[in-house]
Formats: C-alpha cells, structure tokens, sequence
C-alpha cells in the first residue's frame, strides 16, 4: 500500500456525524497503517470532528462559498456537489473513498466519486442503493451498499451495514489487484449477445499482442469505454457492436448517450468500428415497451429483455448520426458495413432479417461520411459473424495500428 494513499470518508456532519466517525474509526482499526481524511459536505458550516470543514469543500466552488451556503437546500446541495468534484480533484492522495448518504447525500458524493480513475475503491452507503443506482454508478466503479434503515444513527442494522462497508474499503486498498502484463498495450472491443462469435474471434487473435477489454454493449458499457478511452488506458478500439447509438436513436434502454464516439475523436485513437446489433432497439420487459411501438416487429430475448428492428426510416437517422461523429474523427478510421448482416438475428430467414432497412444504414453512412485516406467505410459482402469479416476486421485493424 502507498503511504501516501488515504481513505476518505465523506458525509454530512450536520446529520451524519456519528455514523461517519463510525466508519472512519473502523477503517482505521481494520487497517492501522492507513490514514483517514474525515470530509463534511454538510450545507452549512458547523461545527464537527472532520478534518476537512464544510466551509474548505466549499471554497472549491467556482463561484466560492457563498454560492454554496444559501437558504435553497436543493440548490444547496447541487452547488456543494460542485464544490466537491473540484475538491476531491484537487487531492493526490486519494487512495480510496467511501460516502455514506440520503438522497442529498448520493447525489452530492457520487458525481465526485465518477471523477476518481477506475480502480480507486469507492464505496458508497446510500438509502436510495436498492433502486436504479445508473445515475449514481454511472461508467465507473462504484459499490453502492443499501443501508437497509437510514444512515442515522447506529443501530443493531446500520452497525452492521456500515461495519461491512468500512471493511470492505479497508481490505480494497490493503490488499491490491495482483501485477498485469502491462507491457501489451489495451485494446477496446465492444460485444452484445448476438455478436459475441465475431467479438470471440477477434479477441482469440489479439490476446498474446493485446490487452483485451471486453465491453457489454449496454449503454453503461459503451460510456465506460469511452471514460478508458478518454483517460489513455486504451491504445486502440475495435467497436464491432454500436446497438447503443440505435436505442439513442429510436428511444430503446440501452442508450449511451450523446457522448458516445466522442472520446475516438478527441484522442486519435485507431479506430475499427461497425454495424453491431444496429438492427435492433432494446427494452425490458414487454409491457416496457411504449404503446405507439406495439405493431413493430419484435423478438421476445427473454423475460426481462424485448428486441424491436429498426426500421429503414430509423436506420438512415442512425447512419447520418454515426456518419457526423466520424468526420470529428481524425485519427485512423475504417468504418465496416457487414452486407449480409449485422447480428444473429439479421440472416435471411431470421427474425429480423431486412434488406431495405440495411441498405438505408450503410447508404446514409456512406453520404455522410467525408472519406479521406484515414477515415474510410469499407462494404464486406460477408455477415458480421463470419470468419471472413473478423479475418478482414482484424486486416484493418493490423493496417491502422502498424501506422
């Protein structure tokens, strides 16, 4: 462990206070040797046992303290939360993080944890950890404990919540991840379900050069990738399945946002992208699906997951979109369109097998984007899962990545 590495243990102190000496203290008696940063965020200054004061978090507002403590506790809470990511973006020793929270609370601590480099242990206590915690995780690595009853006070359940939370952040940063083969450089690949044999191929061909990370393409997975992109842990991407720009698209749940691409084009990296899953639109259950979809054409994955195609009428607004964020790419592009198909589903005789939408994508594509000797779109007359398009995916690769 680095003697410089520390944990820091944020809270409101106004509220919090004893549940955070609680931690902090267990912490360091799990594992002597570490030292405690105890952090109040609470929206007023007081009073309290922190090492670092509500009124020093929020001298790192942009607009300083006086934007932070005002009588609008909403607002309050958003302008600490600022205050906070510049604070703990400021400090080199931050060798883990642990918050305990509300719904203020989370929504102040998690937007500074997400600034924290992945591999940094991060745990956050929260009342809200058994709902839809995608806002508060977001692409990063964040453990969030539900804390069962409210962090207030300790309790014959919250001693225990706590204490397992407290330890758990104690032995993540007493004890490291064994040492990786850093000497090969990281690759990015993004994979779904139906193009998992192509995605395989090309991993069993790159893995004794490359370092290869697998990304699920789940809307979540494509922003992670993006944060390793963008941060220069990964040397080159090979985005075979971009199904996250279709549910961005048409409305579907599995969508990376607007951002998605926007790291390829900032940094340079080689880039070999293509037409996964792009035929399909992804929900959840059902009766998840909105009513003015319900005479489209669906697959039924299973249970809990619902594939709706995309339409030709969709897949030009798709390809123009893909089209514009590769002309902000200036590092080596090829872009591939696989003409017999696109995922498994997508084979003549399949469920969502359809000519007409396909050849809308790959022609919006083609119009849209401004092709120069590093940045192409390439048609292969081969399905995406075929051995002929990994042989040719990995050919572009090799090409792009030797320069």
């Amino acid at each position: 462990m680095n003697k410089q590495s520390k944990a820091y243990v944020i809270g409101t102190c106004d509220t919090k206070e004893v549940d955070l000496i609680y931690v902090r203290d267990l912490i360091a008696s799990a594992n002597p040797e570490l030292d405690t940063v105890l952090v109040d965020i609470s929206t007023r200054p007081i009073e309290c046992a922190a090492d670092v004061k509500a009124i020093e978090v929020a001298m790192h507002h942009p607009d300083g303290p006086s934007s932070v403590f005002i009588d609008d506790r909403g607002l309050a809470v958003k302008e600490m939360g600022r205050a906070l990511e510049t604070f703990i973006s400021t400090r080199s020793d931050v060798g883990g993080i642990i918050g305990l929270g509300g719904s203020g609370g989370t929504g102040m601590i998690a937007p500074a944890m997400q600034t924290l480099p992945i591999g940094i242990p991060k745990i956050l206590v929260s009342t809200l950890a058994s709902g839809d915690v995608s806002a508060y995780v977001g692409p990063c690595d964040i453990n969030m404990f539900h804390s069962v009853t409210d962090v207030a006070g300790i309790n014959r359940v919250s001693s225990k919540v706590l204490a397992n939370a407290a330890h758990a952040l104690a032995g993540m940063m007493r004890w490291k991840a064994p040492e990786m083969d850093m000497e090969r450089d990281a690759v990015a690949l993004t994979m779904f379900g139906v193009t998992t044999t192509c995605v395989l191929s090309l991993v069993e061909a790159l893995e004794k050069e490359w370092d290869c990370l697998v990304f699920h393409a789940t809307g979540t997975g494509g922003r992670s990738m993006e944060k390793l992109v963008a941060q220069g842990d990964v040397s080159a991407v090979i985005d075979i399945t971009t199904t996250e720009i279709c549910d961005l698209i048409i409305g579907g749940m599995l969508s990376a946002g607007e951002g998605r691409l926007d790291s390829i084009a900032q940094t340079g990296v080689p880039y070999v992208g293509s037409c996964g899953a792009l035929d399909m639109a992804n929900f959840w259950g059902r009766d998840t699906v909105p009513a003015h979809f319900k005479d489209r054409n669906f697959y039924i994955h299973n249970e809990q997951v619902t594939l709706m195609r995309s339409t030709a009428d969709e897949a030009e607004k798709i390809g123009v979109w893909i089209g514009r964020k590769l002309n902000n790419c200036n590092g080596p592009v090829r872009f591939l369109l696989p003409e017999l198909g696109m995922s498994a589903l997508d084979v003549e005789g399949g469920p969502f097998y359809d000519i007409e939408a396909n050849a809308a994508l790959f022609r919006a594509i083609e119009d849209t984007v401004v092709q120069t000797d590093n940045r192409q779109v390439i048609r292969i007359n081969y399905h995406i899962n075929s051995k002929e398009f990994a042989v040719i995916a990995l050919k572009n690769f090799k090409e792009i990545t030797a320069k």
